[in-house]
Order: structure tokens, then C-alpha cells, then sequence
């Protein structure tokens, strides 16, 4: 056999410790059920050695396979069997099974995970999306706001709906002094915006992320960073929100370029500014609000997808506040009465 009769294919951009399995078990199915040629993986390329119309035929369903894991974000024996020996044709890929489809599903994320809108309002903000270029999603901790939003930012750059994800959040420290932080700029910020890379290691694979992170496809940064910004085909999220001020949500929104999806999400009841009165969610929410082509998606408790301690927390802490605020009133109309008697 000549060298000729060979073919080098990159397995580029995918987790080679997935797609070729633990042990190589996988790797040896695909041996396995092409048994006309040699295959030899060299890291990220295949060395497949045969006649002509079997290395294309390989090369077909291997790129089937990899598509599926871009997709789908697992492989398993079941899907590698399908991808060669169901008999797909050109640009076919292996389908999910059916019943892991339905209408909650969002996207599927790394090592098999569904990510689905499990509660109501996690619904309405995907059901609003295809109407709405900007939405605004508010509400309590843990009910899945930014997280949804991520899912269907990932989905909207696997269906080339956009060209590049963006995500930000204010710098604002959630109520302690970091003090000196060592490093570079990245460095210093990642701590600010690690659950955002939380949600995203979720759902691309790392290889892929890594990728489309150094080539500015999927992009996290301080909103500061978003001036003199036009975002044009771009899926861009804005989180934690009620820490901007009413002029740094102004500067965010007017950001907005032609193909662009907006989602803003916040919790007006966990304000990290010196001043609370400063934060410019709400009244930008007011100042929008009735604008065609913006929806508003407010979350509650019964979308908390915690713990379910969270739910019994959040009550807690709303119950106090409820108190406290009733006593302050007290406190004003006795310090009211008091001047008008003097």
C-alpha cells in the first residue's frame, strides 16, 4: 500500500479524550467497524490508509460523528454504531434519540447534559426570544435567569443565528474589599466573572471554548469594556445589571448593532453600588418599557431551581426586609408627629 492511498484527517477543536473515549474504547469501535482500513490517531489527526472510496466514505461519517459531539456534547458506543454503520449520508448526523426531545430543551451541553427551561418563566423568556431583539429578565437568585440566557446564546452560535457571543457584568465588588489582586488585567477580573465561564464549561466543550475564546467568538469582559462598542451579529448578555448605573445601562444598550440579541438580567434586591438609590435597572426597565421589540421576563421564587433551602432563604430575607422597612415608616411618621407638635 502506497502513501498515496492514504489521507490525514484533523480532528482539530474537539476533546480528543471524548471523542476518541476512556481507553480508546471508542477509537477501537471505529477500528472495529472499518475493517477495509488501517486508522492510526497521531493527537489531533486520523491517518486513515485504504482504497479511495472507503477513506471518503470514513471521512463522511467521522465528520457525522463530530458534528453530533459539537451538537450534543457526548458520545457514547450507541452513537459511534450509528454514525457507522446506520449508512448516513453526506453532511447527515447521527440523531438524538427522540426521547430526549421536547419542547423544554434548549441545548445539550458537555457529557450529555439537557439543558432544558424548567420552570414557567424560564419558558417565557424562550418563547419571547424569536419575538424580541432585548429582553430584560429579572428577578431572585437561583431562578435560572443567566443560565438560560447563556443556553440560548450557545444555541443561537451553533445555529449560526450570530458570529460571536458576548458576555458582561459590572465590576463591583458584592459587598467586601478584595484589595490588591495579583496578575494581569484578566487575572484581576476573572473573579468577577466566573460564573459566567461557570454556565459556558457547562455547555461547550473545553477544547472548543478555549478556541473560540482566543479567537473572539465567545468573548467575557467588564461592561466597561463595552464602550464605543457596535455589536453587530452578536448574541450579547448583560449580567447582574442592577450594579450599573443609569448611564452605564444607557451606554449598554445603545451598543446594540443590526443582527443583535440583548438579554439583560439583574435582582433589584441585591444592589452591590455604594449608594443603592444609584442603580439604573429599574428606571431603565420604566424608561423602555412599552418600546416594540423589548420583552420583560420577571422571575419569582417558584422559578428558584437551587437548592430548595434557596427558596426558604430568599422568603426569609424578604420577611425581614418587610419588617425592618415597616419600622423605618414607623420611625418617620413618629419623627413627622414630633415636628408638627413643636
Amino acid at each position: 500500500m502506497t502513501e498515496a492511498e492514504g489521507r490525514v484527517i484533523s480532528v482539530e477543536n474537539v476533546d480528543t479524550r471524548e471523542l476518541y473515549g476512556a481507553k480508546n474504547i471508542y477509537l477501537e469501535q471505529i477500528k472495529a467497524l472499518n475493517p477495509k482500513l488501517k486508522i492510526i490517531a497521531r493527537g489531533h489527526t486520523l491517518k486513515v490508509l485504504g482504497s479511495k472510496s472507503e477513506i471518503e466514505r470514513f471521512e463522511r461519517r467521522m465528520h457525522s460523528l463530530i458534528d453530533y459531539y459539537d451538537r450534543y456534547g457526548h458520545i457514547s458506543k450507541e452513537v459511534v454504531d450509528q454514525s457507522f454503520a446506520a449508512g448516513f449520508t453526506t453532511g447527515d448526523a447521527p440523531s438524538e434519540p427522540s426521547a430526549r426531545h421536547d419542547d423544554q430543551t434548549i441545548v445539550y451541553g458537555n457529557n450529555g447534559i439537557i439543558v432544558k427551561a424548567r420552570t414557567e418563566n424560564q419558558q417565557k423568556l424562550v418563547r419571547i426570544f424569536d419575538k424580541c431583539d432585548l429582553i430584560f429578565a429579572t428577578g431572585p437568585a437561583g431562578t435560572g435567569k443567566t443560565y438560560t440566557a447563556i443556553a440560548l446564546a450557545v444555541r443561537a452560535l451553533r445555529e449560526r443565528q450570530v458570529r460571536r457571543v458576548i458576555l458582561t457584568r459590572p465590576a463591583v465588588e458584592a459587598g467586601e474589599k478584595l484589595g490588591f489582586l495579583p496578575g494581569d488585567m484578566k487575572e484581576k477580573l476573572d473573579p468577577y466573572l466566573q460564573p459566567l465561564y461557570d454556565a459556558l464549561n457547562d455547555m461547550i466543550p473545553p477544547l472548543k471554548l478555549q478556541k473560540f475564546m482566543e479567537d473572539g467568538t465567545v468573548q467575557i469582559a467588564p461592561l466597561a469594556y463595552m464602550r464605543g462598542r457596535t455589536l453587530d451579529n452578536a448574541f450579547v448578555i448583560l449580567d447582574e445589571a442592577q450594579n450599573t448605573t443609569r448611564s452605564q445601562i444607557k451606554m449598554f444598550l445603545t451598543r446594540m448593532g443590526r443582527n443583535a440579541k440583548f438579554i439583560v438580567t439583574g435582582d433589584v434586591t441585591q444592589v452591590d453600588l455604594p449608594k443603592k438609590s444609584d442603580s439604573g435597572l429599574t428606571r431603565a426597565m420604566n424608561t423602555v418599557r412599552g418600546i416594540n421589540g423589548i420583552g420583560f421576563v420577571d422571575f419569582d421564587r417558584s422559578d428558584i431551581v437551587r437548592h430548595e433551602l434557596v427558596k426558604h432563604i430568599v422568603d426569609a430575607f424578604e420577611r425581614q426586609d418587610q419588617i425592618e422597612e415597616s419600622i423605618r415608616r414607623e420611625k418617620r411618621e413618629q419623627l413627622k408627629d414630633n415636628t408638627a407638635k413643636d
